[in-house]
């Protein structure tokens, strides 16, 4: 079996990165299909893309309405992440954010996370914070709730309580990932990359020339 590294820079509060996450994964479906000898192996960069929020968040609509003008600016914004959204088959639902959250404490949570649970585990929690922030609304900012969320995951959440920060300090990871860095962003087999959130077929030539690549490579050094 072979392996194939994809390494996604994300972060919780982009709806982009969700839909990228699910194009992604449609993409791995179908090279399933053609090539079962190969196992794509997911790795989670996590990036806060607003690392100077104060620990409690800042009220969502507010936040956006500084940004981009109006509220009226802000609803066809919000029907233009809705729209791709629902072409890509995911579930959100902008009108329950009450909160832009402080993400460095889930981003610390997740790194944790990888490093004692499962890939499974990992993507069963990921999955769960994003459906809990773009479907429900949750504030991924609240430790409790964090802490809640990695227990219904299966994690022990006293061996994830260390992540936990009150003060608002920034998430940095262990790839030091800049702030700057736009996301979905995708880096595949270490050979090639993809921004935004692409449609499955895009991902999909990028996966099959990635292994085309490496083929290449080989066959040279053999």
């Amino acid at each position: 079996m072979k392996s194939l590294l994809v390494e996604m820079t994300f972060d919780f509060i982009c709806p982009w990165c969700l839909i990228g996450k699910r194009n992604l994964e449609k993409a791995v479906r179908t090279l399933a299909q053609s090539r079962p000898d190969v196992q794509v192996q997911t790795r989670w960069r996590g990036v806060q893309l607003l690392p100077h929020l104060p620990a409690q968040g800042v009220p969502f609509m507010e936040f956006y309405v500084q940004r981009l003008g109006s509220e009226a600016a802000v609803r066809a914004r919000q029907e233009q992440v809705q729209d791709a959204a629902y072409h890509a088959d995911v579930d959100v639902d902008l009108r329950r954010i009450e909160v832009m959250p402080n993400t460095a404490n889930a981003h610390r949570l997740l790194a944790l996370a990888m490093e004692q649970g499962s890939e499974r585990q990992v993507d069963t929690l990921l999955e769960r914070l994003f459906a809990g922030y773009f479907q429900s609304g949750e504030d991924l900012g609240n430790s409790e709730l964090l802490l809640s969320v990695a227990r219904q995951c299966g994690f022990d959440p006293r061996r994830l309580e260390a992540a936990l920060f009150d003060d608002g300090r920034p998430y940095i990871g262990s790839d030091a990932v800049p702030a700057t860095q736009a996301v979905p962003s995708f880096a595949i087999d270490r050979r090639l990359s993809l921004a935004g959130a692409q449609p499955p077929w895009l991902m999909l030539a990028q996966l099959q020339r990635a292994l085309d690549l490496r083929a290449v490579a080989e066959a040279c050094t053999a």
